[in-house]
């Protein structure tokens, strides 16, 4: 499960996100974990869920895991709800 000890604040990296290679999973996953974990930011896990969601798709594995995690605290329209925004943050690049 996501590891709370990360110092990660995901408002910080907004920059680095808009200015990064799409190809950069490590970013994404690290911004899932700061809304996973609250640091930075609230604890959103439709959020969080999102952002492993397109680790993932770039081929994080940790993300995997992780997003299944936080699927397992989530109801499902939460999760529909961290698709739709996964896909439409990949139509919108």
């Amino acid at each position: 499960m996501f590891d709370a000890t990360h110092s990660f604040s995901s408002s910080a990296a907004a920059p680095a996100i808009a200015a990064a290679p799409s190809d950069e999973a490590d970013i994404y996953f690290h911004l899932g974990l700061a809304y996973a974990a609250g640091q930075g930011e609230p604890v959103d896990y439709v959020r969080a869920h999102k952002w492993f969601n397109i680790a993932a798709m770039l081929g994080d594995h940790r993300a995997r895991e992780e997003r299944a995690d936080v699927a397992e605290l989530m109801s499902p329209a939460e999760i529909a709800e961290a698709q739709r925004l996964a896909r439409e943050w990949v139509l919108d690049r």
